[in-house]
């Protein structure tokens, strides 16, 4: 059999670096919803292949994603012909991210397929672009990670180890001074310590000769920093509020909960992680769908937020156990013993206050902290999240979604300095 080869010609699409492009649509694989008036994703938020045909175009022609040299070339063409090679470039892009697994056709795609081809015969409306797409594990990884160094960069931190505290143990990495072997210490021996000790006592007791002898009571261990091991809930507010007032303040939430647990696999392995949403209700989430989780039209329950991350962290057998609280807004929600929920959407209304501060004090008893990454400076609000954070010895943070990721990853990385007794 004979084979031709003929001369390789890339493609503009090969110019275009997939990891900077994946990051720069990082809004569009994270929506939460911000587009839609219900916080629902009901309209443009919608994951489409038409909203991703946009802002792939977007990111190349405002993004630095492409030379200039090849953005003069493109519209050194005519209007036409210009328009139709940056289609055709956005679609094999949209082909490339597809095999190098970043988005997947969503399952609807072929009947799409099928309604296009009868609208371009002549029947149906022929609207394109209603195909959906799905975001991968692979892609959110990949933001998480980005998220990660993009935050550690920002706070000067190149690395990060495992968890420092102010104890010392006998380990094997030795950082302080020898201390006597006691029962059920790591056999680190001291070498020089443990010769020395034996050395003093001899000359103390007379029995000084040409050969050493070491006793149980000679013995050294060389001391290593205890590191502890953290249990970690993240509860995350979902509540409408999250996306109002003209600001996606959901979205860098997730951004930040998607770093710390890339964080936390990569550097503190024997660290855990869990995620709890809470709105009319609460529920744990697997950290695999994060980055898929949207707002909704939801109230703000605490209390049950709470009562969810306690329970999950006292099955967790940890030196330290913390909530990182992430919301914008005031309890307006609680459950009651007979399921329902009862709402007050002003928010600070007695009952729910009430419940809430029972379960905050619940927490407090079985050792959990509470910090409290507030959104907001809503002088009620401000009062509420300080009696919180007295109540449980946790902290207050006023922030912002640029700055939240900083304060949260400082603040877990400053908190492996000490041990909470």
């Amino acid at each position: 059999m004979k084979f031709k080869y003929g001369k390789y010609v890339p493609s503009l699409a090969d110019e275009v670096d997939m990891e900077e492009l994946v990051s720069a649509l990082s809004d569009l694989l994270l929506s939460s919803g911000f587009q839609s008036p219900y916080g629902d994703g009901s309209v443009d938020g919608d994951r489409t292949m038409q909203a991703l045909h946009d802002a792939i175009l977007d990111a190349l022609l405002n993004g630095g994603l492409l030379p200039d040299d090849v953005l003069e070339q493109l519209f050194d063409e005519q209007a036409a012909t210009a328009k139709q090679q940056l289609d055709e470039l956005v679609q094999q892009i949209m082909e490339r991210m597809q095999e190098a697994g970043y988005i997947t056709p969503s399952p609807e795609l072929d009947a799409e397929r099928e309604r296009r081809a009868k609208a371009d015969g002549g029947g149906g409306d022929g609207e394109p672009g209603q195909a959906k797409f799905e975001v991968t594990d692979k892609a959110l990884d990949f933001l998480g990670y980005r998220a990660l160094r993009d935050l550690l960069g920002s706070i000067g931190h190149a690395s990060a180890g495992r968890h420092d505290t102010r104890d010392m143990a006998t380990g094997v990495d030795a950082s302080g001074a020898p201390k006597p072997y006691e029962f059920g210490d790591t056999l680190n021996l001291d070498a020089s310590a443990t010769v020395l000790n034996a050395v003093t006592r001899a000359h103390r007791s007379g029995t000084a000769g040409p050969k050493v002898e070491i006793g149980y009571e000679d013995l050294m261990v060389a001391q290593g920093e205890y590191q502890s091991s953290c249990a970690t809930v993240i509860m995350l507010d979902c509540s409408h509020s999250m996306i109002l007032y003209g600001e996606d303040r959901f979205t860098p939430a997730k951004q930040v909960a998607m770093a710390l647990s890339q964080l936390i696999r990569t550097q503190y392995p024997g660290d855990t992680l869990h995620v709890v949403l809470f709105h009319d209700s609460a529920e744990e989430i697997p950290l695999r769908e994060l980055g898929r989780v949207r707002v909704g039209p939801y109230y703000t329950n605490t209390r049950e937020g709470l009562k969810l991350a306690r329970r999950i962290l006292e099955r967790q057998r940890k030196d330290m156990r913390q909530i990182i609280m992430i919301t914008d807004g005031k309890p307006s929600a609680i459950t009651q013993p007979d399921g329902r929920v009862y709402k007050n959407a002003f928010g600070l209304d007695p009952i729910v206050i009430r419940e809430t501060f029972s379960e905050v004090s619940a927490c407090a008893k079985a050792g959990i902290l509470i910090n409290t990454f507030m959104l907001a400076r809503d002088y009620d609000l401000v009062a509420f999240v300080r009696r919180v954070a007295s109540m449980c010895r946790g902290k207050a943070y006023f922030t912002t979604p640029q700055s939240l990721g900083q304060y949260v990853l400082m603040d877990y990385l400053d908190k492996k300095t000490r041990t909470i007794h």
